[in-house]
């Protein structure tokens, strides 16, 4: 597999991690988008984290991460679903240049949203973005939620994309008093290899060759945008015929953009009343 996600522990350190390696995945979620070079990098780190987070969704359900800002990447908006489904864009300007990612991003928020059958109402977090990269951003998310002590390495370069998740668990101390401190430092070193064509057990025996380490079942991702024009169908039925007449006799034609997905679905006259009278037309 070239796009997968895959736990481990260090054993004697009470220390877990995932490592997520993309490349196919990250090409068709920015094809056709023309999207600043600046930007790609930025959606291949948080497609990474997305991933290492909603890693832990042990029941159905969909986790979407947003940073929004008033610099000229004005929002990136991640989800993936418990199957590791994942999709994404950005809102950017026409051209980016390439500056550090408080400007590229300015002054804004980071929203994550869980959204469960299971619950009654969907949970959010929200944190103001502080940090110097989208792994210190999201290192600050973790300091202010509570959870468990992590560390974040990700790389986004010639089409692949490579996230490291460390979380130092409640034993760690015990188990190695320095053991947190030297696994940051081992693996803060993964931008020194040269490791972007290893697989995961390769990735990690080099940076924790001294370690015992326990890997999990590698768990494939898939892209998570299928065409659905049962929900087009279901949207327009719920404006009603007389408000999407109304729309095509202005327009010639109802346009709906998908814009997570960058899919255009344009339905004429007939395709429109098929939608009113019946099951609905297949859409192009």
């Amino acid at each position: 597999m070239s796009n997968y996600l895959q736990r481990f522990m260090l054993e004697n350190l009470d220390i877990r991690g995932a490592v997520v390696h993309l490349d196919s995945i990250w090409r068709q979620m920015t094809t056709g988008r023309n999207y600043p070079s600046p930007v790609i990098r930025l959606l291949g780190e948080m497609s990474a984290v997305t991933l290492l987070l909603g890693e832990n969704l042990k029941q159905t359900g969909r986790l979407t991460i947003q940073l929004s800002g008033n610099g000229p990447v004005s929002m990136l908006v991640l989800d993936c679903t418990e199957s590791l489904h994942l999709r994404g864009m950005a809102k950017c300007d026409s051209v980016v240049a390439l500056q550090p990612v408080p400007k590229l991003l300015g002054n804004g928020r980071l929203l994550l949203t869980l959204d469960m059958p299971s619950m009654r109402e969907s949970y959010q977090s929200i944190v103001p973005l502080e940090g110097e990269t989208i792994a210190g951003i999201f290192e600050h998310y973790f300091q202010q939620s509570e959870q468990l002590p992590s560390r974040l390495f990700l790389i986004a370069e010639n089409n692949t994309v490579l996230g490291l998740l460390l979380q130092k668990l409640p034993n760690a101390d015990l188990a190695d008093p320095d053991g947190w401190s030297r696994a940051e430092a081992l693996a803060s070193t993964l931008h020194d290899h040269r490791v972007l064509g290893l697989n995961a057990e390769q990735i990690l025996a080099r940076l924790f060759h001294e370690e015992t380490i326990r890997i999990f079942a590698a768990q494939p991702v898939h892209y998570g945008c299928k065409e659905d024009p049962a929900k087009i169908y279901a949207m327009l039925r719920s404006l009603g015929r007389e408000e999407v007449d109304s729309i095509l006799r202005e327009f010639g034609a109802v346009i709906v953009n998908d814009d997570i997905c960058n899919r255009e679905y344009r339905l004429d006259a007939l395709m429109v009343d098929a939608i009113f009278r019946e099951a609905g037309p297949a859409i192009h």
